[in-house]
Formats: structure tokens, C-alpha cells, sequence
């Protein structure tokens, strides 16, 4: 199962493991990660599951659907590796993923 570590805002940071299939938005909500709203449950309709992709993965993740980038558009601070977790879909090669949560959510 694919370790994926979210850190927050302050610092704190969470290894988890997420079963493969599930987003990285899903296992932080069946984590109680602090920092990930998902007011939408993951339809790409709102912008609460915004995080920053550290730099040496944000090239290995499929690339953002035009939806995508408009959702971001109404993120708190988005930077060019901010993502939605909802659309990133846990696989193998996800195995260490580490994801930063923004200050806040929209």
C-alpha cells in the first residue's frame, strides 16, 4: 500500500498509508487529516482539497484537466504545483508521495 505524507501548514507532518484506487483527498479524509475540507466529496466542484505537490513529483502525476485549473483558480495562494487532491488517484508509483496543505481552504 503507497505511503503518502501530507504536511500541514505549520509543519506537522502525517505518513499514511492509502489503499491503491482511493485519491489522495480520500485518504486524507479517512485519515482526519487536518487540512483538507472536501466540501464537494471529490466532484471537482469547489476547491478544498487544494494542495502544493513537492517539485520532484508534481511531473509524475497526470497532468490537470482543464476543470482542474479552473477549480484552482478559486484556491486560496495556488502555485504552479498546486493540485487537487481529489484528481491525483493513489497507484504504486504514488509510494512516497509528499504533499504541503496550503494555509487555509476556500
Amino acid at each position: 500500500m503507497p505511503k503518502i505524507t501530507y504536511i500541514e501548514h505549520q509543519g506537522k507532518s502525517h505518513t499514511i498509508d492509502v489503499s491503491n484506487g482511493l485519491s489522495v483527498m480520500e485518504g486524507a479524509v479517512q485519515n482526519n487529516i487536518p487540512g483538507i475540507d472536501a466540501d464537494c466529496g471529490g466532484s471537482m466542484a469547489c476547491a478544498t482539497c487544494h494542495v502544493y505537490v513537492k517539485e520532484e513529483w508534481f511531473n509524475k502525476l497526470p497532468k490537470k484537466e482543464d476543470g482542474e485549473e479552473d477549480m484552482l483558480d478559486m484556491a486560496f495562494e495556488p502555485k504552479k504545483n498546486s493540485r487537487l487532491s481529489c484528481q491525483i488517484m493513489v497507484t504504486d508509483d504514488l509510494d512516497g508521495l509528499i504533499v504541503n496543505l496550503p494555509e487555509k481552504q476556500v
